[in-house]
């Protein structure tokens, strides 16, 4: 008897999301109400949020669920986080994906995407689900090194199915996503695992920064010649010797000479 009561309250559950995605599909999140759902799907309005508290909640049933937490808590010992969640995602891009109607989860991507409501929405329970993956984090790494990981894998992760689900939308087939997102995969968690630095190009820092200027004396730069010389030290009767500037004793030789021309002549 308990067996058939589940089923039935699965089976209303299944009608109500049903409903409620035909009519966002047709006319838009917004522009359908709680109680058209209800009367659509043939049920109290009191009924439906006994299933669904509110009407984001019937939108976005999945997001936000993927156990990451779980997924890096029951790892194998000796596996990094980033291993196991590169494992998880990996058998996710390559594993079979049977049951899928594509037009149908086209249609909820582009529901999802074209509401500010649901977007937002959808992006309070990514935060959650971030959450509890730094807490599961911080008992290794500390809460604030654990959060600093936790945003950039989340965020990765994130930005993975929406560029999958985008390109649904655009056209692209199922198997053609699929590859692709295989291929996402590696280079996400390649960036996750070393950074941005192999991925700059010219060997420039991997921020938009000026390299540091080098050294000429720790680099072997090129020697100048105009300026004093260091290695003998200054002379301390002629002053530092220069290439191109004029040497001080020559400058003393021909005042002297001019002087004494300037006494011959009063002597005349």
């Amino acid at each position: 008897m308990a067996g058939l009561r589940e089923r039935k309250k699965e089976q209303t559950r299944q009608r109500l999301a049903a409903t409620a995605w035909r009519l966002f599909a047709e006319r838009g999140f917004e522009a359908v109400t709680v109680s058209e759902i209800a009367e659509a799907a043939e049920v109290a309005k009191a009924t439906l949020f006994s299933y669904f508290p509110t009407k984001e909640s019937l939108a976005l049933q999945g997001v936000g669920d993927e156990d990451l937490a779980g997924v890096v808590a029951g790892r194998p010992v000796g596996t990094s986080p980033l291993d196991a969640l590169r494992t998880h995602y990996r058998a996710f891009a390559v594993g079979p994906m049977t049951g899928i109607d594509t037009e149908v989860l086209v249609s909820r991507v582009r529901v999802i995407f074209d509401s500010p409501a649901l977007s937002s929405a959808a992006h309070t329970l990514l935060y959650q689900q971030r959450q509890k993956l730094a807490e599961v984090l911080a008992a290794e790494h500390g809460e604030t090194a654990a959060a600093l990981m936790a945003a950039q894998i989340s965020a990765s992760l994130v930005t993975l199915q929406e560029t999958f689900f985008r390109r649904l939308a655009a056209g692209a087939s199922l198997e053609d996503a699929r590859r692709r997102l295989a291929e996402d995969v590696e280079l996400a968690f390649g960036l996750l695992a070393h950074g941005l630095d192999p991925f700059a190009s010219g060997g420039r820092p991997a921020r938009d920064e000026p390299a540091p200027a080098q050294d000429p004396i720790t680099t072997g730069g090129p020697t100048t010649t105009d300026g004093p010389t260091t290695t003998g030290g200054p002379n301390p009767t002629d002053g530092p010797t220069t290439t191109d500037g004029p040497r001080t004793t020559g400058h003393h030789d021909r005042t002297d000479r001019n002087k004494h021309r300037n006494e011959h002549r009063n002597e005349q």
